[in-house]
């Protein structure tokens, strides 16, 4: 049965954040004027404190609920558990969105703890389609697909990156979650062009961007290599990439994730506010144009 306990929150074309433990007192205490909120699903499971904790901030704020462990590339199939877990969470929370990773996790049984990269074949869009509609099917609702960060490129991929989400969105009905760091640190790594990258993403499909830091590491032939630890303020050209995806697609929710090296809260509250201005901005051009 769906829960009744809360307004409808449809999540809105605004900078949200990131809620990470540390910051789960001031939440709670302060109420900060921040539009929405997104949690990683898996650490609200319980039934205990946190759960109650992610209850208080749920009807306060309109929430999201990220998935990190659905599996949905592996070839072992969905943990039946696992999604029974995320159906109870949404039914009960009542979430305006839910997303989970193009990747894998899961293989034999056995959970790694990473977000492991798949081959970009037909045969993996085949196994990642029946997954995501079997998460659809339970969740009645459709979900957003992340795209991936990545440091290698699978010898056996034979469609770009952005086609195999194209394909997905077109399959399955579910949205894309355009995470627009992902798209850069991947784009560089691979020597990838993020224009051809974004223009080869369904604009309609387009429900969520995220937005955060990451690491630049020089390997021993001198060259660089970025990785997407959210750990750092959101780099200048990952704003800028932001821009031309709001231009290109027009204003969507927006979030601040930082996972690593978490800072006070009103440093996320700064980086928000960065994003608010370019939504905005953008908001302010559409009408100028429409007048």
């Amino acid at each position: 049965m769906t829960s009744t306990a809360y307004q409808t929150s449809p999540i809105p074309a605004a900078a949200g954040i990131g809620l990470r433990f540390a910051h789960h007192e001031i939440v709670t205490a302060t109420r900060p004027a921040v539009p929405w909120f997104e949690v990683h699903a898996e650490n609200y499971f319980g039934h205990g404190k946190l759960r109650h904790i992610l209850e208080a901030v749920r009807r306060d704020y309109p929430l999201s609920l990220h998935g990190v462990g659905l599996s949905l590339g592996s070839a072992d199939g969905l943990d039946r558990l696992h999604l029974e877990r995320l159906t109870a969470l949404a039914r009960a929370i009542e979430p305006g969105l839910i997303s989970e990773h193009l990747s894998w996790s899961r293989a034999g049984g056995q959970y790694l703890a990473d977000l492991l990269p798949l081959p970009m074949t037909e045969e993996a869009l085949d196994l990642v389609c029946r997954h995501v509609q079997q998460a659809q099917d339970a969740l009645g609702r459709a979900i957003l697909i992340e795209n991936p960060s990545t440091y290698l490129q699978l010898e056996h991929s034979t469609l770009p990156e952005w086609v195999f989400l194209r394909e997905l969105a077109a399959r399955t009905g579910c949205g894309i979650l355009c995470d627009v760091n992902n798209i850069f640190v991947s784009a560089s790594n691979h020597g990838w062009d993020p224009q051809q990258y974004l223009a080869g993403l369904p604009g309609a499909a387009i429900g969520e961007f995220h937005l955060a830091g990451h690491a630049v590491r020089t390997l021993e032939d001198g060259s660089l290599m970025r990785i997407d630890d959210h750990g750092a303020h959101v780099a200048p050209a990952v704003w800028a990439l932001y821009e031309q995806a709001l231009e290109r697609f027009g204003p969507r929710p927006t979030l601040i994730e930082w996972d690593t090296a978490i800072p006070e809260f009103d440093v996320l509250l700064d980086e928000a506010a960065l994003a608010a201005q370019r939504l905005r901005a953008r908001e302010r051009a559409s009408h100028a144009r429409a007048a």
